[in-house]
């Protein structure tokens, strides 16, 4: 059987039913839902708004200037941020962190983890205070660079916690790994991701960084 839904002016739309044994009947929900909502079953006919699941890819953006680099605007919905990091560089040695925000701000402290590393050994850690940490010591005799990826991921969503793990590496001097993992406990719904050093005054000088979120 065919249905056929005319338009207001000209052509139509047609929605055909398969050749089935029994009837089947489906529930519209009522409104109209939410933007990029999609129309779900609960296997008994009935139909609801449901948010899907989607991936998004930022568009990238230079570490070349500035104190630090934001990405603002992550919806709410989102449930992972993968953040990677290729070749970014400050032109002094102070570590580089990585913060979260909300509507209120960005976040500078309650983050509670440890980021590892050396050349050769572990030999080194460091605990964090103000932010992700993404090498093993505060300050090196160089400048920093690194590249590498760290994926933040929300693990209760009614007190808006977040794990993070991840790992860089840098290759400026002397050849390095860092590793990293640790919670972040925000007081809302994230919105932010910032790049940018401790006591925020060394200047980005190369590269750029990307965020992938998901929900």
């Amino acid at each position: 059987m065919t249905l056929r839904l005319n338009g207001s002016t000209s052509g139509y739309t047609e929605i055909d039913a398969p050749t089935v044994a029994g009837s089947n009947t489906l529930v519209l929900p009522t409104g109209n839902g939410s933007a990029d909502q999609a129309l779900v079953t609960n296997g008994s006919g009935t139909l609801s708004f449901a948010d899907r699941g989607r991936m998004v890819l930022e568009t990238a953006k230079a570490t070349t200037s500035g104190t630090s680099v934001d990405f603002t605007g992550i919806p709410s919905w989102v449930k992972r941020i993968t953040v990677l990091l290729n070749g970014v560089s400050t032109n002094g040695t102070s570590n580089t962190l990585l913060r979260l925000g909300t509507s209120g701000g960005i976040q500078t402290s309650t983050y509670t983890g440890r980021t590892i590393g050396g050349q050769t050994t572990m030999n080194n850690a460091l605990d964090w205070t103000n932010g992700v940490e993404l090498r093993h010591v505060n300050s090196e005799l160089d400048p920093v660079t690194v590249n590498g990826s760290l994926t933040f991921t929300l693990l209760n969503s009614s007190s808006n916690v977040w794990s993070v793990t991840g790992s860089v590496a840098r290759f400026v001097a002397t050849a390095e790994s860092s590793f990293m993992g640790g919670v972040i406990t925000l007081s809302g719904v994230v919105t932010t991701l910032r790049i940018t050093t401790n006591g925020g005054t060394n200047t980005f000088d190369a590269g750029s960084i990307n965020i992938l979120y998901e929900g």
